[in-house]
């Protein structure tokens, strides 16, 4: 089934809508949906990437990426363009080895980028490339990462602060040279140490990729990696031909040179000296070979000459690096007036020092003769003053010497005295240790005793409880299959076993249908209540979710019915495809959806259209009536006759469900995460014995998706008048959610003719 324009676009309005899309990729899939749609005959439009079902399909501020050891939580989106996005974000696991604070860019590729794996691993090299250029004028590229989530590949690099050289040219107006070779010197410092160190070249240097910082820095962005993606989105057809970007890229660009040379970044140089100068380009990407621009203001004819061999047509004509171009420029800038006038000066200066230096010169030699007099005379008087000195010396040292014996012995038998009286404190405060010792151990003994007793307590009261409970779903089973007996009197009616699990026959004898539960006749309250959303709110949960669970209303089920004890299995969903040679048309393939199943899991990758095909088809096998149970008899028979958050209690752990632990939810601990299903009946039961009613799959239901429960059906029934005709209701969670989304009264949407990864159903079966 096709959709169209209108279905499409509803469906991305949803999305935005449950906060699973931002406002940003909203806009972006709904204009390409828009191009598609209305494309000139035999024109080209590029088609919208495809989206993968069943995971967070657009980002936001708050939201959490990257691996588990490796999670990044997005602040603020920076920019937007071809590359993919760029986002400031905190580092939430900040390693001291990696020399960087915790706030961090993350640029964001696209998946048409990184969809084959040919080109992600061309990323990944370049990436970790990039990581070796340690230069102070090149941004630092930390790692490479891939998000589990949305498959998605991001480059994690320096957090800067500032405008680019595009802003600031805006912002400033043309520029004078000298202000020109302040911003530039640091950029072909930055390319020499590239080229001299690992042999690359930037090949798309233009305003945009030169950073100036708050701190007065020049940082070059992008090195090769924008290149190397250029290259992968080529391949993939994208609008890309060549490395560069337009009026700054040099002819020889994009021919298959088999090693880039500098003189690549040399061209982009130039014609950006030109555009700092002029405050324009001097000619676009379409240049033919003998066209000249006009002279830019400020330049010398020598100067004119070195800028046009930057940009010469011909790469020969071009200096060798961008160091060269700017110290040719330099070199090629005369000396001005007032230039000369200083350089006068400065001779004028130098011929009057010597002068000095001459008379200073012969004055010396005579104060060295008058010195050399005055120095003797003052060796002698020193010669005299230092015998003296010594002969008192050696008095005052033979007194200091009786005066330091005596000062020794004082010190020796204080020391003895201080000595002893130390070896007392030690021995009382090893005492006073020793006992405090004693103490904590007599006291931890107690305390462990005390444990001991409080966990035997603690296992004597669960196992009262499990061996209640068990007793509870006995004589629940053997009501249900009373009444179940009650209902089907006629000879050859399916029996429930002692157990109360139905099973239907095939009518051909070649099998049986899905194991049943009865599900009783009662009256619930659907829909949560105030305490339970603040919690859910609490865990992260939006308000336009919890909205859809209100109005908290009272439900009747007239009728009993039976409903799977399980989702339909892969072997089960094996048996109907081998009967009808039903063929899928997702992308997901239900025999191999990523993640291992055998027979025993849950089935996936099946629409609601096709649950429609699988019960239609179990009727006629069986002769009874089979369908999907509505949203209230999904609730109902989920609740159990509970009231809570989920029908074991207002807490969830993963030994009691499938789903993402490394999420919690209302003080429950953190747990396991299986990134895929779990086999049937993995868990407990809910109290009338239906499995896997919170988390491993979502499950289809019969209704229409509706914004809330005003004018809904009051007696258990489907509601498929009015609401999204395009979508329906999905119930339960799934292995791939966070906690919040597997309470019993959660309500989700989905297109009924798509399907994915984490969606599956089960059935339900009339009974009178």
């Amino acid at each position: 089934m096709m959709q169209t324009a209108r279905d499409k676009i509803r469906e991305l309005r949803a999305l935005h809508d449950d906060g699973l899309l931002s406002l940003q990729e909203f806009d972006r899939r709904k204009n390409a949906i828009l191009d598609a749609e209305y494309a000139p005959p035999g024109g080209s439009v590029t088609a919208a990437p495809p989206v993968r079902q069943g995971t967070e399909l657009g980002l936001m501020s708050g939201q959490e990426i990257g691996p588990q050891n490796r999670r990044y939580r997005l602040e603020r989106l920076i920019g937007m363009g071809g590359m993919g996005q760029v986002w400031q974000a905190t580092d939430l696991a900040t390693h001291a080895e990696l020399g960087h604070s915790d706030m961090v860019a993350l640029k964001i590729l696209p998946p048409q980028l990184t969809q084959s794996a040919t080109h992600a691993k061309l990323l990944i090299e370049e990436a970790t490339q990039a990581r070796k250029l340690a230069h102070e004028n090149i941004v630092r590229v930390y790692e490479w990462a891939q998000d589990p989530a949305t498959s998605s590949y991001f480059i994690i690099m320096e957090y800067l602060e500032g405008q680019d050289l595009d802003a600031y040219l805006a912002e400033q107006g043309p520029l004078p040279l000298e202000a020109i070779y302040r911003l530039l010197t640091p950029v072909g410092d930055a390319l020499q140490y590239a080229w001299d160190k690992h042999k690359l070249v930037h090949r798309d240097i233009k305003p945009g990729n030169v950073f100036l910082t708050q701190r007065g820095e020049i940082k070059l962005l992008d090195f090769g990696i924008a290149s190397r993606a250029r290259s992968a989105g080529s391949s993939l057809g994208l609008q890309t031909p060549n490395a560069g970007t337009v009026g700054y890229r040099a002819p020889e660009a994009g021919t298959h040179q088999r090693q880039p040379s500098p003189k690549l970044d040399v061209y982009a140089v130039a014609v950006m000296i030109y555009q700092l100068l002029e405050g324009r380009m001097p000619f676009d990407d379409m240049r033919p070979a003998d066209f000249h621009p006009s002279p830019p203001q400020g330049l010398n004819p020598a100067q004119w000459k070195v800028l046009q061999n930057g940009f010469a047509y011909a790469q020969e004509r071009r200096p060798a690096s961008v160091s060269e171009l700017l110290t040719e420029l330099r070199r090629a800038d005369g000396p001005s007036e007032e230039e000369l006038a200083t350089q006068a000066r400065q001779a004028q200066e130098r011929e009057r020092q010597r002068q000095s230096e001459q008379t200073a010169h012969a004055e010396a030699k005579a104060a060295q003769a008058e010195q050399a007099r005055a120095a003797e005379q003052k060796r002698q008087a020193l010669a005299a003053e230092l015998a003296a000195r010594r002969q008192a010396e050696s008095q005052a040292a033979a007194a200091e010497k009786v005066k330091l014996d005596q000062q020794r012995r004082a010190l020796e038998a204080k020391q003895r005295a201080e000595a002893e009286t130390a070896a007392l404190a030690r021995k009382q405060a090893l005492r006073e240790q020793l006992q405090a010792r004693r103490d904590a151990d007599a006291k931890q003994a107690r305390e462990e005793r005390e444990e001991q007793q409080r966990k035997a307590a603690q296992l004597k009261a669960e196992a009262a409880y499990r061996s209640e409970q068990e007793r509870h779903r006995k004589q629940q089973a053997e009501r249900n299959a009373a009444e179940l007996a009650a209902l089907m009197p006629t000879a050859g009616s399916p029996v429930a076993d002692a157990n109360g699990v139905l099973r239907d026959r095939f009518v051909d004898g070649t099998g049986v249908g899905p194991d049943l539960v009865l599900i009783p006749t009662g009256r619930f309250q659907m829909g949560s209540h105030e305490h339970e959303q603040a919690a859910a709110i609490k865990a992260g949960a939006q308000k336009n979710w919890l909205e859809r669970e209100t109005p908290q209303h009272w439900v009747g089920i007239e009728h009993s019915f039976a409903m799977g004890r399980s989702p339909v299995t892969v072997g089960q969903w094996r048996q109907f495809v081998r009967a009808t040679g039903w063929e899928s048309q997702s992308d997901t393939d239900w025999r191999a959806p990523g993640f291992a199943q055998t027979d025993e899991h849950p089935v996936v990758g099946v629409s609601w259209v096709d649950a429609q095909l699988y019960v239609r088809w179990l009727s006629e096998q069986t002769g009874q009536t089979y369908r999907l149970p509505s949203e209230a008899e999904w609730e109902y028979a989920c609740r159990a006759g509970t009231k809570t958050a989920f029908s074991f209690g207002d807490a969830i752990s993963t030994e009691q469900a499938n789903y993402d632990g490394h999420y919690t939810y209302n003080g429950s601990p953190r747990g396991a995460y299986l990134q895929g299903t779990n086999k049937a009946g993995t868990f407990q039961p809910n109290p009338w014995g239906l499995f896997d009613m919170h988390g491993n799959v979502w499950e289809w239901t019969q209704d229409v998706v509706h914004d809330n429960y005003i004018g809904a059906p009051a007696d258990g029934s489907a509601w498929e008048e009015g609401g999204d005709q395009v979508r329906r209701v999905l119930r339960g969670g799934s292995w791939l959610y966070n906690p919040r989304y597997l309470r019993a009264s959660v309500r989700n949407g989905f297109s009924a003719v798509l399907a994915n990864d984490i969606v599956g159903f089960r059935v339900a079966r009339k009974l009178v």
